[in-house]
C-alpha cells in the first residue's frame, strides 16, 4: 500500500476506508532518478501519474532545442499527457523529473475501473480535471495579454516554493521569456526591495 498516497486521499476526498484502499492497490510505485523521463515525445502514454515526493515537468524542445514548459507537477500533483492519453496516439511533450521523485502510475484500463465502479472517486478525478482546465485557461490569457514582469509576478504569488526548487532556465521556459529577461527582471526587484 502507498500510505502517503492514501493519507492523500482520506484529506482530500470523501472515499469510504475500502475505496481509498484498492485505489493505493492498484498503483505501481516507482523512484525516478533526476532528469529520468517518464515519458518522451513519440510515445503513448498510458498511465495516470500522482507525485508522492519531487517534481516533474511536462514539456516539448522546439527545432532550435528551446524547451518549453508547460506544467510542474510537486508531491501530490498529478500529471498525464491527456491528448494521449485518452486517444492513445503518440504524446507531443516529454515529462521527466525534475529532482529526484516518488511516483504511482495506474495503467488507463486501471483507472477507467476505478472510474466506472467508484462514483465518489469519479467526482475527484473530475474535479481535478476542471480545476487544471480552468487554471490552463488563466495562464493562457496571462501568457496572451501580461508582460515578461506580469508573467513573472504571477508565478511568484502562484508558486512561491518552487522559486527555491527550480532552475532559471526552466522558470524562465515556464514563463515563455528568455532567461536574459528572467535575470533583468529579477535583478530589477531586488533594486526595489
Amino acid at each position: 500500500m502507498h500510505p502517503h498516497f492514501e493519507t492523500y486521499l482520506q484529506t482530500h476526498t470523501t472515499l469510504l476506508p475500502e475505496n481509498i484502499q484498492r485505489v493505493s492497490s492498484m498503483a505501481i510505485r516507482h523512484t525516478l532518478r533526476r532528469n529520468e523521463f517518464i515519458l518522451s515525445t513519440g510515445e503513448i502514454c498510458r498511465h495516470k501519474v500522482f507525485v508522492i515526493s519531487g517534481m516533474l515537468r511536462m514539456f516539448s524542445t522546439s527545432a532550435d532545442s528551446s524547451e518549453h514548459i508547460l506544467q510542474f507537477a510537486p508531491e501530490n500533483g498529478w500529471t498525464l499527457d491527456v491528448e494521449s492519453y485518452d486517444k492513445q496516439i503518440p504524446s507531443l511533450v516529454n515529462i521527466s523529473a525534475i529532482e529526484p521523485s516518488v511516483i504511482l502510475c495506474w495503467t488507463k484500463a486501471d483507472f477507467t475501473s476505478l472510474l466506472s465502479d467508484i462514483p465518489q472517486f469519479k467526482s475527484f478525478a473530475d474535479q481535478i480535471v476542471a480545476r487544471n482546465i480552468y487554471y490552463n485557461r488563466q495562464r493562457m490569457l496571462t501568457m496572451l495579454s501580461a508582460t515578461p514582469e506580469e508573467r513573472y509576478e504571477s508565478f511568484v504569488r502562484e508558486f512561491p516554493g518552487y522559486l527555491l526548487r527550480l532552475p532559471l532556465r526552466m522558470i524562465a521556459a515556464y514563463l515563455g521569456i528568455s532567461i536574459k529577461t528572467l535575470t533583468r527582471i529579477r535583478h530589477t526587484q531586488l533594486l526595489r526591495s
